[in-house]
């Protein structure tokens, strides 16, 4: 009989240091390895690749890349065969302990010390069946490249009881901006293990903009439609490039060690294009031209949002069917191949005002049983967002708002 696993991960950002819940943390490493950097780029490559089989939906969108290839990481921990195979293929992932080494280094490259400016947390944790045995090797290599904690939970009698425990662990380490990932029904008296992550931003703006500086103004939704919305205004200098298709500029947060990437259609409808046109290659590309800041005239909305999706169907069709199929083989988690996963939650929220960002997001992944003169940016139509780690490039959050509200 095939058994439920269960990924959550969860992530916030919030308008205002980095906080890695790993040993790990405590090597920090001055230098990226080419290991380390393949796996920002595995993660980068994800995330956008997701992107794009989530943004044929209408409205806002809004997620995590680090918090989903994190969580799914640790799930990769287990597999072995084909299944570890198509993960790896999907994901970016690389093979051994070499490649777990080197994604603790990139997470604790994230983390800050006391003193930073913003606060940035991330924590993992293992929800396991107390009388299931689960392998050693497994368990100590996720304590100790994940820096997760275990938790014993009786998912056979008490699984509702059990989805209390892991959402209120969710709640409380994204301060309660993600609450009730794991929706009833998502667990029951097959799952066997939830694996879950949350990671928690809070940023103030560098340079701030001043309420007295917010106007109503129009928002251009779509062709023959506009709404009203409060739009932030400040003259001041960041990275900022124009090209025929789009408007992009750089924002950073106090500290410069994280910022937000705005890419603006250079023309009202040109959304569609700019995304299809989304990879890591040509965000490198832009990326690279927002270095030297310029006087820059920059009205941002205020906005606020929240995504959630259910991601089996995607990442069957990017290239990992397996892992939710009998065919799974997780036996690096218990010895034998009697675990797949049933479904991965992800939900995300954030708000952008004056100050900063405030942003959360949550993934669970579920496994189952098996039977010119003045430059002047306007961010008035559809755009799209991501928050990056300067020193690394890594993608903690991405997005695209064709409707601010909040």
């Amino acid at each position: 009989m095939r058994y439920a696993v269960t990924v959550v991960l969860a992530c916030g950002v919030a308008a205002g240091g980095i906080f890695l819940e790993t040993a790990e943390a405590k090597r920090r490493s001055p230098e990226q390895t080419s290991a380390d950097k393949a796996v920002v780029q595995g993660c980068n490559t994800f995330g956008l690749a997701l992107y794009q089989k989530i943004r044929t939906e209408k409205g806002n969108l809004f997620f995590s890349p680090s918090s989903i290839h994190t969580a799914l990481a640790m799930t990769y921990a287990g597999a072995r065969g084909n299944t570890a195979s198509q993960m790896a293929r999907t994901l970016g992932y690389g093979k051994g302990k070499e490649f777990f080494a080197a994604y603790a280094k990139v997470l604790s490259h994230t983390a800050a010390g006391k003193d930073a400016p913003y606060e940035l947390n991330v924590a993992n944790a293992l929800w396991l069946q107390h009388d299931k045995p689960f392998l050693q090797p497994f368990l100590a290599l996720n304590a100790e490249y994940f820096g997760a904690g275990l938790f014993d939970v009786d998912f056979k009698r008490q699984f509702e009881a059990a989805r209390g425990r892991i959402n209120t662990w969710v709640e409380n380490k994204t301060k309660e901006k993600i609450k009730d990932l794991l929706p009833p029904g998502s667990l029951d008296a097959l799952t066997r293990m939830v694996l879950t992550n949350a990671i928690y931003f809070k940023g103030d703006w560098a340079s701030t903009f001043e309420k007295t500086g917010t106007r109503d103004m129009h928002f251009r939704v779509a062709p023959g439609r506009t709404v009203e919305v409060p739009m932030m205004y400040q003259k001041g200098a960041f990275g900022y490039v124009a090209t025929s298709d789009i408007r992009a500029i750089k924002m950073p947060y106090k500290g410069d060690d994280l910022s937000m990437v705005v890419l603006l259609p250079a023309r009202p409808g040109g959304l569609a294009k700019l995304e299809a046109s989304l990879t890591v290659k040509s965000l490198d590309g832009i990326i690279s031209r927002l270095r030297h800041p310029r006087k820059v005239s920059t009205y941002f909305p205020r906005f606020k949002t929240e995504y959630m999706m259910k991601m089996k169907p995607m990442l069957k069709k990017m290239g990992m069917p397996e892992a939710f199929s009998m065919k799974a083989d997780f036996s690096g988690m218990t010895g034998s191949r009697d675990l797949l996963i049933d479904d991965v939650y992800h939900k995300a929220f954030v708000t952008v005002d004056e100050k900063g960002t405030e942003a959360a997001a949550a993934t669970a992944v579920v496994a189952k049983a098996n039977g010119g003169g003045r430059t002047v940016f306007k961010a008035n139509h559809p755009f799209v967002f991501l928050i990056r780690h300067e020193k690394t490039g890594l993608i903690l959050f991405l997005g695209r708002i064709t409707e601010p509200k909040e």
